[in-house]
């Protein structure tokens, strides 16, 4: 009887660190878990403040590019939108002398090109010369029409990385000056300053891409009714020297 309880007892004792080892790891995984659910819980928002007062001027940036990119697009979509009939109906109408027909053709169509044709049409009577200074003065001050706010894009394309450069250099000023104050170099002292860096500089690129890639989407557009355009006035011209 004695050598069973003494057996008993040798093995509660032999089974306590094992014990005590499988609450320390059941206690590391639930603190683990605890960290990995708030970092998931960090939202857009959160970081938009860890990024600072840099990200004021880079919103407006963005709101700024939005803006533009939608407004030209749409000011550029509906100065292409001359049906393909326009210069076959002008041709046929001036053939037939019929001026005022014409000039009412443009009136309706109410584009850059339609306009452009017009003013030559109220030139009529002038040498073909001056006929074809006044359209290329109209059709330039379309075109800047069109063109217009475009380069503000390439401006804020370049001027947005170069905000998140800034915001950059703060978050590695906060980290020096909170590694001076404490005196220790760890994750608290640098994990402030590195939010700041990481947040400004993605979001200055992405207003930069964003504002690049509009620049050049709307100038490829700009150029494309600009080709039609001097194709036009090129037909324009030949209709009166066959006239």
């Amino acid at each position: 009887m004695t050598f069973l309880l003494s057996l008993l007892l040798q093995m509660q004792v032999g089974s306590t660190p094992d014990a005590g080892a499988a609450a320390a790891d059941s206690t590391a995984t639930a603190a683990n878990a605890a960290a990995n659910a708030a970092a998931a819980d960090l939202s857009l928002i959160d970081l938009i403040v860890k990024g600072g007062w840099i990200m004021l001027p880079l919103f407006l940036l963005s709101f700024v590019s939005l803006y533009i990119i939608i407004e030209r697009y749409i000011t550029i979509r509906r100065a292409a939108s001359v049906p393909e009939s326009f210069m076959p109906g002008i041709r046929n109408l001036m053939v037939k002398g019929d001026l005022q027909g014409a000039k009412m053709l443009c009136a309706q169509t109410a584009t850059p090109l339609a306009r452009m044709i017009e003013k030559g049409i109220r030139r009529i009577g002038l040498p073909l010369k001056d006929i074809e200074t006044s359209v290329e003065n109209v059709g330039k001050v379309e075109i800047a029409r069109l063109e217009k706010n475009i380069s503000i894009l390439g401006i804020i394309a370049g001027i947005a990385p170069m905000l998140g450069f800034v915001g950059t250099i703060i978050g590695v000023i906060k980290i020096f000056y909170a590694i001076s104050a404490t005196g220790d170099f760890g994750i608290a002292q640098i994990s402030g300053g590195l939010y700041t860096k990481m947040v400004t500089s993605a979001t200055g690129l992405i207003v930069g891409i964003i504002a690049h890639i509009g620049y050049h989407w709307l100038s490829i557009m700009v150029e494309r009714l600009v080709f039609r355009m001097e194709n036009s006035a090129i037909e324009f011209m030949d209709i009166l020297q066959d006239n």
